[in-house]
């Protein structure tokens, strides 16, 4: 591996709006748009291509709109072009020590062969990114945002660079010669068994293996962002186009775009990073508590924790909310409203669920609003509609224990 230093019309307008925060940035940036080594494949399947955290992505495909991908990706399986992702490795000694400066996980305790989610948090008690680490023998393997991938680097490296100059034995290097895809959906393992030969039963969630996938040497880690089960696959690049048509040959198989992934991570209630993570909201304002183990929680050492580990106990004066709304869907920067009809928060993701036929939401409401079954209400195109707070997900997640 080389490294280098609902209605199908109100659902399918997700096509006309921003996905992210920053989902049209790079159309205003001077630099080039980027393509992943799927770009000509995309195009060749009918993607509809747009402009994604500086890459070319595809939003949907013309054999299969967003309402019908999104049906498909929870009754069998869709495959997602993830390569605008940033992956990259921790080696050396210390390679714990250093990212547990960064990063609210507890490394030291997590196996070989397992991985986690968890925050990059800044020294204000803020979200940088969320990220995937995963232990693997000798190194970590980490999986960040493409939209915050500058961001991250820049973090990474400068304290990586004062750790370095105390002593610390630690190297960080970008991977620069493997690409990403992820197979979602109930369907997944059957298509990917077919593919490695063997069942993958004894494959646990939040897993990672290296595996030959149609014999080629891949890292497979059984997660995602759907809520369903399924595989995130780092392949050599030169073989990722490959690998994918032999997937897609599947009955069973479709390609996915953007759309879908974003209200399909909507149902299953997982946050998007410029939606409902930012550097001004910490992980238990964003209902990301869980993330910090109980060993981190006693011994900190992660930036910011001196802020978000009193929040803990002493509370917060906001909380992320799912939401169930009536008419109109209620979009990002939509107001929330309580009954009194004073503004107590703001929409920050939401659309039309197509398995609940419901307008889902999430967003920040005023702590102590934030309790299940809370009547509120949601301002959309200057009308007020009612909106009651929901656990989450809004669909139950399926994945393989």
């Amino acid at each position: 591996m080389l490294i280098t230093k609902v209605t199908r019309s109100s659902l399918t307008s997700i096509v006309n709006r921003p996905l992210t925060k920053r989902f049209y940035a790079a159309a205003a940036n001077s630099e080039p748009i980027k393509k992943t080594a799927l770009y000509d494949f995309h195009v060749k399947q009918g993607g509809k291509m747009v402009p994604f955290a500086g890459y070319s992505m595809p939003v949907q495909y013309s054999n299969m709109g967003m309402l019908a991908s999104h049906i498909h990706t929870r009754e069998k399986a869709s495959i997602f072009d993830v390569s605008h992702m940033l992956q990259s490795r921790l080696t050396g000694k210390d390679r714990n020590k250093f990212f547990e400066t960064l990063v609210v996980a507890d490394l030291n305790n997590l196996p070989v062969g397992q991985g986690t989610l968890t925050l990059f948090t800044n020294e204000q008690g803020g979200i940088i990114d969320d990220t995937i680490v995963m232990q693997q023998k000798d190194s970590l393997y980490v999986v960040s945002n493409a939209g915050c991938a500058d961001k991250d680097l820049a973090h990474i490296q400068k304290h990586l660079a004062d750790f370095q100059k105390k002593g610390g034995e630690v190297e960080f290097n970008v991977i620069t010669d493997h690409s990403l895809i992820a197979i979602q959906g109930p369907k997944a393992a059957a298509a990917l068994e077919q593919l490695v030969g063997k069942s993958l039963n004894d494959f646990s969630f939040m897993e990672g293996k290296f595996m030959e996938v149609a014999g080629v040497p891949c890292h497979l880690a059984r997660s995602g962002y759907t809520g369903e089960d399924g595989f995130e696959l780092s392949i050599p690049t030169e073989e990722v186009l490959n690998i994918t048509e032999k997937l897609l040959a599947n009955p069973d198989v479709e390609m996915a775009g953007l759309g879908a992934r974003d209200s399909l991570r909507l149902e299953a209630g997982l946050c998007l990073y410029g939606n409902e993570m930012d550097d001004e909201t910490s992980p238990v304002e964003a209902g990301l508590t869980w993330t910090i183990p109980k060993s981190r929680r006693e011994t900190g050492g992660f930036l910011g924790a001196d802020k978000i580990l009193p929040q803990i106990k002493g509370g917060v004066s906001r909380r992320r909310v799912g939401l169930l709304v009536e008419g109109a869907p209620a979009r990002g920067g939509a107001e929330i409203l309580n009954k009194e009809g004073e503004v107590i928060g703001n929409v920050t993701s939401g659309c039309p669920s197509p398995i609940l036929k419901k307008n889902v939401a999430m967003g920040y409401v005023k702590n102590g609003l934030h309790k299940k079954g809370t009547e509120l209400s949601v301002k959309v195109r200057n009308k007020v509609q009612n909106a009651v707070v929901t656990k989450m997900p809004f669909v139950e997640a399926r994945y393989h224990k």
